[in-house]
């Protein structure tokens, strides 16, 4: 089982073997975590499994929105507890690039005048990065580029290749996942972040208690 909600969407899919048996992705800019768990519900009921089925867990790290990030981490890791089976943090730039052709560069619309951005080649794949649009250019290194932001950066850079996912975002992670979860010394999730959070601690001073 996978799922992922770093972006405006809530998505899951579950896996056997080589065979994806079910997966969703629904839109959403809101109401993720109220959505997620029954959503991993609906999947493994259409898969014909449930959660006592399940070998591993992969989930989305991001990068992507904040509070997305941190409700299907939260969720992968309470559930593995629960099962006791090991839990996998995909990166969504990865798992976007998953059965693509390389050399590719994948170009998330990160939103607020931004894109994720990370390239990928035969021997591995570049850290991901948070970028203006102007600074694209200088780090697009390859002509073929899939994702989000890919309009974005055919209106600056002449010559690209877009190339469309190979599969549903949730399916990729779960592949992904299950290629890696049997390594003994795998991490458990944690989010992605390029970016700050929205949200910041007050600076202001904590109450003062005075004395009686």
């Amino acid at each position: 089982m996978a799922f992922d909600t770093s972006a405006a969407h809530c998505a899951a899919a579950l896996l056997s073997g080589d065979m994806l048996l079910a997966h969703a992705h629904e839109p959403m800019a809101k109401g993720q975590a109220e959505r997620l768990m029954p959503l991993i519900a609906e999947v493994l009921a259409l898969g014909g499994a449930a959660l006592s089925d399940l070998d591993a867990i992969g989930v989305g790290i991001g990068p992507g929105n904040f509070t997305g990030i941190r409700i299907s981490v939260s969720a992968a890791r309470g559930l593995a507890l629960a099962l006791g089976v090991p839990a996998v943090g995909v990166g969504t730039l990865e798992a976007l690039a998953y059965g693509l052709p390389r050399p590719l560069c994948v170009i998330e619309d990160a939103r607020r005048d931004a894109v994720y951005v990370q390239n990928f080649d035969a021997t591995g794949a570049s850290a991901p990065l948070l970028l203006s649009p102007g600074d694209l250019a200088a780090c697009v290194a390859e002509r073929a580029i899939t994702g989000s932001g890919v309009a974005l950066a055919q209106s600056m850079i002449a010559g690209l290749h877009v190339l469309p996912p190979a599969l549903p975002l949730a399916a990729a992670i779960a592949r992904i996942a299950a290629q890696r979860w049997g390594d003994p010394a795998l991490p458990r999730p944690a989010p992605l972040y390029l970016r700050a959070a929205d949200a910041a601690p007050s600076r202001d001073g904590g109450p003062v208690m005075l004395p009686a």
